[in-house]
């Protein structure tokens, strides 16, 4: 058996609105997993675990274009689970059957990156895994993240950063926005990047936020 963990890059014409809204609609929204799913038939359900203003996603969730039902389940008043229903376009579902083929099984959560993309751990034989990565629709970007390990579910946090919210934190290290004293900023962290300041400075904050939250999970 082999384990792998990857990132998809979709392009917008996958992801359903509901996906949308949850990860980059909804700026009040901090983190979404998808901790269990059904996609058997339509539509798909999911259960989602979310972190952020949870309460102001029912008003945007009830205008969902292609939502069926949902509900939503506090945790704390930071946190909530959240069950939906959906309709899912068809490359959308092709896409995420080709992840289900034969053997292979996704072990959740599913981490979900405001950018679109998604990373999490596959496990099952070697040639299912390389059948599912080689099946990936043209324009769709896979990143593999990690081949193997000692367990199946990752063991560290850096799982949780879309690729360019870790992409920052490494240039940041490099520079040394993080010494102490710090030695840059920024704007350094952006020339490395090529890419705005603005843009930079959100990448980091939004991934020292899941760092820093992953050391008061659960």
């Amino acid at each position: 058996m082999k384990r792998v963990r990857i990132t998809i890059r979709p392009p917008d014409v996958y992801l359903p609105p509901v996906y949308e809204l949850v990860t980059r609609g909804a700026e009040y929204l901090d983190r979404t997993r998808i901790v269990n799913w059904n996609v058997s038939s339509p539509p798909a359900g999911f259960l989602l675990r979310i972190r952020g203003e949870y309460r102001r996603l029912e008003d945007a969730l009830a205008d969902g274009a292609n939502l069926r039902e949902f509900e939503i389940f506090p945790i704390t008043d930071e946190e909530c689970h959240c069950f939906l229903t959906a309709e899912a376009p068809t490359v959308a579902r092709a896409l995420f059957d080709n992840f289900t083929r034969g053997s292979l099984m996704t072990v959740p959560p599913i981490e979900c990156h405001e950018d679109g993309s998604s990373t999490f751990t596959m496990i099952g034989t070697e040639a299912d895994i390389q059948a599912a990565v080689d099946g990936v629709p043209e324009g769709v970007g896979v990143d593999v993240e990690a081949v193997g390990g000692e367990t199946v579910a990752p063991g560290g946090v850096v799982g949780r950063l879309s690729v360019r919210q870790r992409e920052a934190i490494e240039t940041a290290l490099a520079v040394g926005y993080y010494d102490v004293p710090r030695d840059a900023t920024s704007d350094d962290v952006a020339r490395e990047m090529d890419c705005a300041t603005a843009t930079a400075s959100e990448h980091l904050q939004k991934a020292e936020s899941k760092l820093v939250a992953a050391l008061f999970d659960e």
